[in-house]
C-alpha cells in the first residue's frame, strides 16, 4: 500500500515539464520540496502549493534526510550531473527523457545505482500510457500476427530548442515505444534531417530502423510542422492497428487489413477500424505512482537505468548516421569496438572487452572477456586469448600463439610462429606454425621478442627488450639477448631474495634447481 501522507519526494526543475511532476506528486500527498533557479517559479510553486517547500540550492534537497526520492526535470545537459550527485546521497532517482547525453554516461548512472541499491528510473512516459500497454497487449496474444512494420510521426510547430535538435528532442518517445513493442534493439539505424532555423540544430528528421526479426520501423519528427500530429501504427500480418493521439476520439483503431497472397498474387483485404477501448488515466500519472511503488517497495522501474541506454544506444547511432549521412549499425554486443577497428565475422569476443584504434581482429580468433586490445594490435586467424589479458599498442599475435588468464603484453613486444621463414618458400597454415602458449599472469615487456615453439611460465616477467629462445620457468625474472633468467618473483612481479636455504626472505617460496615453489598464498 502507497502511503500517500509522507512527503518524501523533491522536484528538480518545475519549469515547462517539471510543473506536470509538481501537480501530480503534489496531488498524490508525497511532495515535499521543489527546486528552481528561477525565483519567479518558486514563487508560483509557492501560491499554488500549500504547505510545499522551495529552494534554489539543490543541496539542500540532497542533505534533507526525508527526501527518499528526486525527480530530475531540468535541462538535459544537467541530468548525469545532478542523477549522479543524488544517488551518490543515497536518493532514489526519476530522470525525465534523457537519461543523459550520451551513453557513457547513462552506462556509469546505471552502475552507480546497482553499486549503490538506488531506484534509477528515467521517464519514458509513452510506456506508461494505457493506448501503448493496449497495443503490446494485442501483439503478445497475437491479434496482430506477426510485426512487419511500425511508424511514427510526432509534429508540431514549436517548441523549438536551441540546446539540442529534434531528434534528441522528440525521437526518444518513440524510440522507447518502438523498442517495447517490438522487444528488441535495431541492428541498422539510417537518420537524414535538414537545420533550417539554427546551423547544425536539425529541426525535421526522419530515422529509418530495422531489426534482425525483419520488422522495420521509421519515425518522423518536426517542430516545423502547421499542425499537431502524434499518429503510431503498427503493421503486422493479421491486423493493424493505429494509435491517433491529437484525435479527439476513437484514438485507438483496430483495422482487419492485410494483403493475403490468393492464387499467387497479392490480395488487399479492406475494412473500417472498429475502436478499441482503453483507460483514460494520465500516463504521467501512472509514471509516479511506479516511481512511488518502486521507491517503497524497492522494485526494479520499468523503464530503469538499462531501459534508458538503449534508447540512447539508438539514439547515438542515429546522429552518427545523421552526420556521416550513411547508415549506422547498432552495437549491441557487450564488448566495446572502436570505429576505426576492424573485427571479422566468426569472432568470439568476450563481455567487457575493448579492441581500440585501428586494430584487426580476424576471424577464428577467440577473445576472453574484460580483455584491453589496444591501439594497432593485430590478431590472428584461431589465436586464443583468455579473460582480463591486456595488449598494448603495436602487437601482431600470429596463429599458434595461447595467452591464458591476466597475460600482459607491452608495446611493440613481437611473437613468432615460424623457426624458418623464406619468403621464396612460403609456409602457410597451421600446419606450419609453432606453438607458443603464455601462461596465467605472465608479463612480457616493451620490444621483446618471443621465439616460437616455447612455453613462459605462470607469473614469468618478460624485460623489456628480451629475446626468449627457450622455455620460461613460473616466476622467472629473464632480461638480455638471448634471454637469461636473472632471479624471481612473486604474483605481484616483486623481485625475490633468498637466504643459502633456497628459502625466500619473505618466507613465501622455496628455490631448488631452478624450481621456484610457492610454500603459501602470496
Amino acid at each position: 500500500m502507497i502511503r500517500m501522507d509522507k512527503k518524501f519526494i523533491a522536484v528538480v526543475g518545475a519549469g515547462h515539464w517539471g510543473k506536470n511532476h509538481v501537480r501530480n506528486f503534489y496531488e498524490l500527498g508525497c511532495l515535499s520540496i521543489v527546486c528552481d533557479t528561477n525565483p519567479g517559479t518558486l514563487n508560483n510553486i509557492q501560491k499554488n502549493y500549500p504547505g510545499v517547500k522551495t529552494t534554489l540550492t539543490y543541496r539542500e534537497v540532497l542533505e534533507d534526510p526525508g527526501i527518499k526520492g528526486i525527480v530530475i526535470a531540468s535541462n538535459a545537459e544537467t541530468h548525469f550531473q545532478l542523477a549522479s550527485e543524488a544517488l551518490e546521497y543515497d536518493k532514489d532517482v526519476l530522470v525525465e527523457k534523457p537519461l543523459a547525453l550520451n551513453v557513457s554516461d547513462a552506462k556509469k548512472l546505471h552502475k552507480l545505482a546497482t553499486e549503490k541499491s538506488r531506484i534509477l528510473m528515467v521517464g519514458h512516459l509513452l510506456l506508461f500510457h494505457p493506448a501503448i500497454r493496449k497495443i503490446k497487449e494485442y501483439i503478445q496474444k497475437g491479434v496482430l500476427g506477426k510485426v512487419l512494420y511500425i511508424y511514427s510521426n510526432r509534429l508540431n510547430l514549436g517548441k523549438v530548442r536551441q540546446e539540442e535538435n529534434i531528434l534528441w528532442s522528440f525521437a526518444p518517445h518513440d524510440i522507447s515505444v518502438i523498442l517495447e513493442l517490438l522487444g528488441e534493439s535495431p541492428v541498422e539505424v539510417q537518420a537524414m534531417g535538414e537545420a533550417y532555423l539554427q546551423p547544425n540544430i536539425q529541426d525535421v528528421t526522419m530515422t529509418v530502423m530495422k531489426f534482425k526479426s525483419g520488422a522495420m520501423a521509421h519515425i518522423h519528427v518536426s517542430w516545423l510542422h502547421p499542425f499537431k500530429e502524434h499518429r503510431l501504427v503498427v503493421i503486422g500480418n493479421k491486423k493493424m492497428i493505429v494509435f491517433n493521439d491529437t484525435a479527439i476520439e476513437n484514438k485507438l483503431l483496430l483495422y482487419d487489413q492485410r494483403v493475403d497472397i490468393v492464387d499467387g498474387a497479392p490480395k488487399v483485404v479492406r475494412s473500417a477500424g472498429s475502436p478499441v477501448s482503453f483507460s483514460n488515466e494520465e500516463p504521467l500519472r501512472k509514471e509516479c505512482l511506479h516511481f512511488i511503488e518502486c521507491i517503497e517497495h524497492r522494485r526494479q522501474p520499468k523503464t530503469d537505468g538499462q531501459n534508458g541506454i538503449e534508447v540512447l544506444q539508438v539514439l547515438e547511432t542515429a546522429q552518427k548516421s545523421l552526420e556521416k549521412k550513411n547508415p549506422a549499425k547498432m552495437d549491441n554486443s557487450p564488448y566495446f569496438v572502436h570505429d576505426t577497428a576492424v573485427v571479422d565475422e566468426g569472432c568470439e569476443i568476450g563481455k567487457g572487452t575493448k579492441i581500440w584504434h585501428f586494430s584487426h581482429i580476424q576471424s577464428g580468433s577467440k577473445i576472453g572477456s574484460n580483455c584491453s586490445i589496444g591501439q594497432n594490435v593485430y590478431v590472428a586467424n584461431n589465436v586464443r586469448i583468455g579473460n582480463q589479458v591486456k595488449i598494448q599498442n603495436n602487437v601482431s599475435v600470429y596463429e599458434g600463439v595461447v595467452l591464458e588468464d591476466y597475460v600482459f603484453c607491452g608495446p611493440s613486444m613481437v611473437f613468432t610462429n615460424i623457426n624458418r621463414p623464406r619468403s621464396e618458400f612460403p609456409q602457410r597454415g597451421s600446419q606450419f606454425y609453432e606453438r607458443t602458449l603464455v601462461k596465467k599472469s605472465a608479463s612480457i615487456g616493451a620490444n621483446a621478442t618471443i621465439i616460437c615453439g616455447v612455453t613462459i611460465g605462470e607469473y614469468a616477467f618478460i624485460g623489456a627488450g628480451a629475446v626468449v629462445t627457450k622455455d620460461v620457468p613460473a616466476h622467472a625474472l629473464v632480461v638480455g639477448n638471448p634471454g637469461r633468467i636473472i632471479g624471481w618473483v612473486d604474483k605481484k612481479g616483486r623481485r625475490l631474495e633468498f637466504d643459502k636455504s633456497g628459502i625466500s626472505i619473505c618466507g613465501r617460496f622455496k628455490l631448488k634447481d631452478q624450481t621456484l615453489t610457492p610454500l603459501s598464498k602470496d
